[in-house]
């Protein structure tokens, strides 16, 4: 068995996508752009919304045309060449490792909400979380579809249930209105940390082959997911800023104990947001980790990464790429506890290496894609240039990662040319 089955339909797909944007930052990157940029935080999330949608078009027109579980690298790949298609999977691949310990992070704060651990009890539960995540993905990836897909159903619900507790009125609107006056720059800094929750466009692409009908579904449920999650963070980034929070802990907690406070719902906010934010962020980790699994499988199957990687069960899951991905994050989540990151540090880092994933995806897709085209593809690269420069010195990761990794790939590439021209020597008959 060497082919992965198609098993994702349409909604299913939505679903994913959602959920993996939502992810672990559904609850918690509003507050932190609040943090930074005050009421600019609502014009940075309305600006990355817009921004985003003719990325996530012209990612969606790739995937539907050319579906392989390479995703952006094998897009850049036929438009430039093996060299830097081989490139970005690998910066991708080596960006997992500083991506999902600030996944985890971010999810842990709500699992404190409900049960505070601390020390090497957090440690515990953040490798837990990594066997969870083994069991989501060992049958293959339409079982956690399914899951994700009511997980999407049930934030979308309680956001909607806050902002109509809210009861948001034209005298408060008013006052907002007059105390507004964002900064250039803070929103700028903003528009960079949210930037982490329109990552996963590029890891659904990975996934086209375990859709039924690529072509067909790929780009409604790419730009679905896209629309639905920018309408959800800029309603809560709104809500966020029209009623008293406690900024010292999850804000969103704090906001639904709030508007809740004379119904049953009272004292809830803990158990409702924690178990909505952990479950989200198990989602967007677990399509990250599927995503970057089928890359591996697919980099070990032409012979770029070593052949013991491209076995399949008998779903279909290429579970020595998924063990060897899943067991890279067990080991990262080890060292950031004992080295102790920030937070902000590894979200600004995991962004700029996506920016430049982007940024190349954009310019494969003026090569592939039809010339009626190039108006999306010009907004997707002005965007993704705009918000490298808003990252400024966070791109220095990604710079030393395409420093090292290209030259390295463009060697073993003529190395490998040179090896298969050298005449064989033929045994001698003395």
């Amino acid at each position: 068995m060497n082919q992965i089955a198609g098993t994702i339909g349409r909604w299913q797909g939505a679903g994913l996508m959602a959920t993996t944007l939502l992810g672990t930052g559904v609850f918690i990157l509003p507050q932190m752009t609040i943090a930074v940029a005050d009421s600019g935080a609502l014009l940075a999330w309305l600006i990355l919304t817009l921004a985003i949608i003719p990325v996530a078009l012209v990612f969606g027109l790739l995937a539907s045309r050319f579906p392989h579980a390479a995703g952006p690298a094998y897009f850049v790949e036929k438009a430039f060449g093996r060299t830097a298609g081989r490139t970005i999977g690998l910066i991708f691949l080596l960006v997992i490792p500083i991506g999902a310990p600030a996944a985890i992070l971010m999810t842990f704060q709500f699992m404190n909400a409900l049960i505070p651990l601390y020390g090497g009890w957090q440690l515990v539960a953040e490798l837990i979380v990594v066997l969870i995540l083994l069991g989501l993905n060992i049958r293959g990836i339409q079982v956690s579809a399914k899951l994700q897909f009511a997980l999407t159903l049930a934030i979308v619900t309680v956001v909607a249930l806050l902002f109509g507790a809210s009861g948001l009125n034209s005298e408060q609107l008013e006052s907002f209105n007059q105390a507004s006056h964002p900064q250039v720059s803070t929103v700028m800094v903003a528009m960079g940390i949210g930037f982490w929750s329109f990552l996963g466009i590029e890891a659904m692409t990975h996934l086209a082959s375990d859709f039924r009908r690529p072509d067909k579904d790929m780009l409604p449920a790419i730009l679905m997911g896209t629309v639905l999650v920018g309408v959800i963070y800029l309603a809560c980034t709104f809500l966020l800023l029209m009623v008293p929070t406690d900024k010292a802990s999850v804000a969103m907690i704090s906001a639904f104990d709030y508007l809740f406070s004379d119904s049953f719902l009272q004292g809830y906010g803990a158990q409702v947001i924690g178990i909505l934010g952990i479950a989200s962020g198990l989602a967007t980790v677990n399509v990250y980790a599927a995503s970057a699994a089928r890359l591996l499988w697919s980099f070990s199957n032409e012979g770029i990464l070593p052949k013991y990687f491209v076995k399949l069960n008998r779903h279909g899951v290429p579970f020595r790429a998924l063990f060897g991905i899943l067991g890279s994050m067990a080991l990262v989540i080890v060292l950031t506890f004992y080295s102790g990151q920030d937070l902000e540090k590894l979200i600004a880092w995991s962004n700029g290496v996506f920016v430049v994933i982007y940024l190349l995806a954009m310019l494969s897709a003026a090569k592939l894609l039809s010339k009626r085209y190039l108006p999306l593809v010009a907004a997707g690269c002005v965007f993704c240039i705009g918000l490298g420069i808003a990252l400024a010195d966070n791109m220095i990761y990604v710079l030393i990662l395409i420093i090292v990794i290209a030259p390295f790939l463009w060697w073993q590439k003529n190395h490998l040319q040179r090896k298969r021209l050298q005449p064989h020597k033929q045994p001698s008959n003395s």
